[in-house]
């Protein structure tokens, strides 16, 4: 008898079938409530839709395993479809966000090559102005004029098109901010969703509540790593196609949710939303907070409700959940007192802090870097050996660019981050994107630019330009240059103009006296 590969090598008949096997098993149970429809569907509807929607693509446009569809689209059912039809293919989803502008979008359309690109009607002007690749077969807009989705592609006969995968085979393209100008797009297998759900699963987020609230959007990792678990659990998830405080309220208020997860930005709307105060919160049974650590003011305002906050952490090629606080105890002033931690690393997470330059583990008390490895870690970058050879070592470690440290009680904190890169609102930005974008316009000769505090978004970006001899150009306008090819949210909130761009006593940029600066 030959020994038994790799599991993770071997295909099999349930990986990616998750509407399939969750069908099998809880038919009945409903799955999702959409609140902008206000349906429900159960888990056999969901896979019925899966079924339609994957002979459609195979059938109509001769998809298979390893193609790539590309998705511009909010929170919606029809990327929920896509998604599970595409686990029964073996097509890779590649999740597009909407924010980005033609340049970002155009640049990763032409690394990805896919074979579709599917987008929602609300976006079809945007659509219209990118550099689509000839590998794209069609464009489908989903609730166009003609309503493709609903007249043609959910009218297909329904066929069982699941065909066997293995665990380390792709099932999404995830892009993400970074260090560099260049977006990077993270291979995401099944066993890195597999994985990441069990151990949220095991570590205790979801715990006995129903009814969870997708907040993230489906372009970023966060979306599906809230309704994989979910589907795998057999929990009801509750969709919304963007985040709505009113919304979100209203749906709390009438019981529909028991769960959800968010970063600051999102708590800090609630709270300041006029229906806050009337609100009745007794069904909602735990939030948890991501991207960067909550405040203790935005927490307290919560746990005041009775709603326990816990902080988590992770990120695209590691987890993308790491890291959680559980309370210790049943007080809610231990989860205050404790509002700086993202506790313990998860379940199924191996984590050490490192020294920065000899990447040797550091004592307890002492501030290094943050590396991670799990069965869960990513596959790397798409086509970028050399990025992900710095991210990643021959064991497997993950090295996140964190700055953390680890109490004597085993809890870590996060301290900042050892690279450029900063997080605004639970988006990664790059310095260095802004300042090339900034440096495009012809007066401007030289920029820097760096994320400093913001009560609101934890950072926003904010920059320094040295101007051509003899030229200059208004705050405003260089604002709507960027806006051009930047996404809002990396368009800086503050630009000064400078005699000369600071720098560090090795002649490097120095950010860090730009925080100073615009913090002062």
């Amino acid at each position: 008898m030959s020994p038994i590969p790799n599991y993770d090598d071997l295909p099999m008949n349930w990986v990616g079938d998750w509407a399939g096997r969750r069908a099998a098993l809880t038919p009945q149970r409903t799955a999702l409530y959409d609140s902008f429809t206000e349906k429900t569907y159960t888990f056999a509807e969901m896979n019925g839709r899966a079924c339609r929607v994957g002979a459609w693509l195979s059938d109509t446009l001769g998809l298979r395993k390893g193609d790539v569809i590309a998705l511009i689209c909010r929170n919606r059912i029809e990327p929920i479809d896509l998604y599970l039809a595409c686990g029964k293919l073996g097509i890779i989803l590649a999740p597009l966000s909407q924010r980005l502008k033609k340049p970002e979008l155009d640049d990763l359309m032409v690394r990805l090559q896919p074979g579709a690109l599917v987008h929602e009607n609300q976006f079809a002007e945007l659509v219209s102005t990118l550099s689509v690749p000839a590998s794209v077969r069609s464009v489908i807009n989903i609730d166009g004029d003609e309503h493709l989705f609903e007249s043609v592609i959910l009218q297909t006969a329904p066929r069982e098109v699941n065909i066997p995968l293995a665990m380390n085979d792709r099932c999404l393209y995830v892009h993400t901010g970074g260090t560099t100008a260049v977006p990077k797009i993270c291979i995401v297998s099944y066993r890195q969703m597999v994985w990441n759900s069990v151990d949220i699963l095991a570590t205790g987020l979801v715990g006995f509540c129903n009814n969870v609230l997708i907040t993230f959007p489906f372009f970023h990792i966060g979306g599906w790593n809230t309704f994989t678990p979910l589907f795998h659990a057999g929990v009801t998830g509750v969709l919304m196609r963007e985040f709505n405080p009113g919304l979100v309220l209203e749906l709390i208020h009438a019981g529909r949710v028991e769960n959800f997860g968010a970063v600051e930005a999102m708590l800090q709307f609630l709270i300041a939303h006029p229906k806050f105060g009337e609100t009745d919160f007794s069904q909602l049974k735990a939030i948890t907070t991501a991207a960067a650590p909550c405040s203790k003011a935005v927490m307290k305002a919560f746990l005041d409700k009775g709603v326990p906050v816990s902080q988590t952490y992770g990120m695209t090629e590691a987890g993308p959940s790491n890291f959680a606080y559980l309370a210790r105890s049943d007080s809610l002033d231990e989860l205050l007192a404790n509002a700086a931690s993202i506790g313990e690393s998860m379940f199924h997470c191996d984590a050490k802090i490192v020294d920065q330059e000899s990447r040797s583990e550091v004592p307890a008390g002492e501030v290094g870097v943050l590396c991670l490895r799990s069965p869960h870690n990513f596959d790397g970058y798409l086509d970028d050996l050399a990025r992900t050879g710095s991210i990643m070592d021959a064991e497997g470690w993950i090295y996140t660019g964190d700055l953390a440290v680890r109490d004597a009680d085993g809890l870590v904190s996060i301290q900042g981050r050892a690279d450029n890169m900063f997080i605004s609102g639970g988006e990664n930005i790059s310095p260095e994107e802004i300042e090339q974008a900034l440096m495009k316009h012809p007066t401007v000769a030289g920029a820097i630019c760096a994320g400093i505090p913001d009560p609101k978004w934890g950072q926003v970006p904010a920059a320094l330009v040295v101007f051509h001899a003899g030229k200059s150009v208004t705050e405003d306008e260089l604002k709507a240059f960027c806006r051009e090819s930047l996404a809002d949210y990396k368009v800086p909130r503050h630009i000064r103009s400078a005699a000369g761009l600071p720098l560090t006593g090795a002649g490097k940029l120095n950010r860090h006296a730009v925080v100073t600066l615009f913090s002062g």
